[in-house]
């Protein structure tokens, strides 16, 4: 669903554990945005798990096979967009 990639759960808004900033997970993150290469989301998540991210709803959305736009709320979370 579109907006549930833009805004995410509205009942169970995200935190962003500064610690998952690591040099990777941004340059995936902005990578992605930037080229809209969204079958990098996997990739994603499993770097954000490296850095310490045990957040279900986060790693989930990364993981899922649901079309990802510009505005994904997990890129905007992670390149300081949101």
């Amino acid at each position: 669903m579109l907006l549930r990639d833009i805004f995410g759960n509205p009942f169970r808004p995200a935190t962003l554990d500064p610690a998952w900033l690591t040099s990777t997970v941004v340059a995936l993150a902005e990578g992605i945005y930037q080229e809209r290469a969204f079958d990098r989301m996997p990739i994603l998540a499993d770097a954000i798990q490296d850095a310490g991210c045990d957040n279900a709803d986060i790693l989930s959305h990364c993981r899922s096979e649901s079309t990802h736009v510009r505005g994904c709320w997990v890129i905007d979370l992670l390149t300081g967009r949101k």
